[in-house]
């Protein structure tokens, strides 16, 4: 009778374990025949269904991410963007080349917010346009060596899109639509991959460049595929891709335009704004460096655009509905990610930056550097250039500082910083193929424009150390400065463009103009001091103009 009763035990217990197997199986891929059955539905959700639509849609398949790109490599901060996963570095880029090869042209063209900018678009006689028409906006590069561009194309090679491995990334596209024979030209790669092509030892786009602008248009109209939290950094960002799959850096509001930063905020406790990021690459322009990469603003649908398509269960584990009935989300970061931080939205559209990424590290590794006038990070201690006012002297002794135009580029971003009023700057970054003979890249500028209402002066201190600017640099500056091209002004119509405008309440403009003046006065001092030749490096002469040979600094 036992035995029985025990061969009937486990016979119980086998079912049972059967069960719950099969139940498990159809767990996993309920999700999948849902989608298939609903491929053609793009039905959206008001707040108010979301509890029911989030139990019912079932959590999507797992996936290895694709990065095509990625925006930093930044070792031990904690306080800028790292990659979302590492890139293993090899001998053999076939894998990071197949993945250039896999994208589609035709994006969604739908836009978010009415362009009400156009009805303001400079004309011809704009001060922008006039700016870019005199002579400092004129110069040009020398011709181009292969050890010059970051990549080397040619072009008649042709990429096939069939010769992908992995298919699951053609379903929403038909392969024979990029060009009549079903082949890519150089002339047909989305715009993201153009800009790549583009970059060079003197900056990352040049200055008419027709792709840029076109991969504005991208960042706010293309269809977003995936997205995901980028993994380290204080705050929350999302890695978007995109239907071409070209990727951005998403930062999303957390401050309305006439909000300042609080007087009793650590500068590394502050808030990162998008509109800060917008407003940079303006300046950037502006300033004629091309060394911030393609920023603009876009209005996103947090449903359908950021938790419907994300595989991040992380992130999609925080998503909810306010008692104000609004769709919000925080994710996982150090700082702001927590129920009392939210980013919400009206009723689920959030307004946000997205700053076009740069190469893969697969493809075109970037150097890491830390910023001599690094600040210390700490509520209580000084930095060494605090305290140390012959701090420069110590700097242009040491490498790379001591030849070439690194020392110079320090300068550039310095001056840079201070006109938005950047605290944060604590390392910078290089692309390694150039060596120490290119451009510093200046990524992350969240943290500006935080303060219209105060100048921070010690973000002046190398150059009121060094002394030392390129010729180019100041006579841009002091133009800038006249009335028929001011700052301001210029920066007010190169905003407008963007789909978020305004960008900057109008004291931020006021203040870069107050600011313009103080690094023309620390300038003048110098200059006053230490004579005009022997601050102001002359980076105009030769090829009219131009100067790209890379020259040490003088030493006093």
């Amino acid at each position: 009778m036992k035995m029985i009763l025990l061969r009937k035990f486990r016979v119980l217990i086998l079912m049972v374990f059967l069960i719950a197997c099969s139940m498990h199986i159809m767990i996993d891929l309920l999700p999948k025949l849902e989608r298939r059955g609903s491929s053609g539905c793009s039905c959206s959700h008001t707040p108010s269904e979301e509890p029911q639509s989030w139990g019912k849609q079932g959590w999507p398949n797992k996936h290895t991410l694709r990065i095509l790109q990625d925006f930093s490599n930044e070792p031990n901060s904690n306080i800028s963007s790292h990659s979302l996963e590492k890139v293993p570095v090899t001998g053999d880029k076939t894998e990071g080349f197949r993945r250039l090869e896999h994208y589609a042209q035709h994006g969604d063209k739908k836009r978010f917010i009415p362009d009400a900018a156009t009805k303001n678009l400079p004309g011809r006689g704009s001060r922008l346009s006039a700016l870019y028409e005199h002579p400092l906006y004129k110069r040009t590069l020398p011709p181009l060596t292969d050890e010059d561009t970051l990549f080397n194309v040619n072009t008649d090679i042709r990429f096939d899109p069939k010769a992908a491995e992995d298919q699951e990334w053609h379903g929403e596209t038909n392969v024979d639509e990029f060009s009549p024979t079903g082949e890519l030209t150089a002339d047909s790669y989305p715009n993201w991959l153009r800009f790549h092509i583009g970059i060079n030892r003197y900056e990352l786009y040049s200055r008419h460049n027709p792709v840029i602008d076109a991969l504005l248009k991208d960042l706010v109209s293309q269809r977003i595929t995936s997205v995901a939290m980028k993994s380290g950094g204080t705050q929350l960002k999302l890695i978007m891709t995109f239907q071409n799959y070209g990727q951005a850096l998403f930062k999303p509001m957390k401050q309305t335009r006439d909000q300042e930063t609080p007087p009793d905020f650590f500068y590394f406790s502050d808030f990162e704004r998008h509109n800060a990021e917008i407003a940079a690459f303006h300046l950037d322009r502006i300033l004629d460096f091309h060394r911030v990469p393609p920023v603009a603003g876009r209005l996103v649908n947090m449903t359908k655009e950021i938790r419907d398509v994300t595989r991040d269960k992380k992130l999609w584990r925080t998503f909810f509905i306010s008692p104000a009935n609004n769709v919000c989300f925080y994710g996982e970061c150090s700082y702001y990610c927590s129920t009392e931080h939210a980013l919400c939205g009206k009723p689920d559209q959030i307004e946000g930056s997205l700053a076009a990424f740069l190469p893969d590290l697969a493809l075109a590794k970037r150097k890491t550097w830390r910023n001599p006038w690094r600040r210390s990070y700490h509520k209580r201690k000084k930095a060494e250039w605090e305290v140390d006012p012959d701090y420069c002297e110590e700097v242009k002794q040491t490498p790379p500082y001591d030849s070439g135009t690194r020392l110079l580029d320090i300068m550039d971003m310095t001056i840079f910083d201070f006109l938005m009023g950047n605290m944060d700057r604590h390392h910078y970054e290089t692309f390694e193929k150039f060596g120490n003979e290119t451009f510093i890249i200046h990524l992350d500028n969240g943290r500006g424009f935080g303060k219209h209402s105060h100048d921070e002066v010690s973000i002046l201190v190398p150059l009121s150390q060094c002394c030392r600017v390129r010729k180019s640099t100041h006579l841009r500056l002091q133009l800038l400065a006249k009335e028929e091209f001011l700052l301001s002004s210029l920066m007010a119509e190169s905003l407008v463009k963007d789909h978020l405008s305004p960008i900057l309440i109008q004291p931020h403009l006021d203040a870069m103009d107050r600011r313009l003046r103080q690094v023309l006065h620390v300038l003048a001092d110098c200059i006053e001091k230490e004579g005009y030749s022997n601050v102001v490096e002359d980076d105009l002469q030769g090829d009219k103009g131009t100067d790209h040979t890379h020259t040490g600094p003088r030493r006093r």
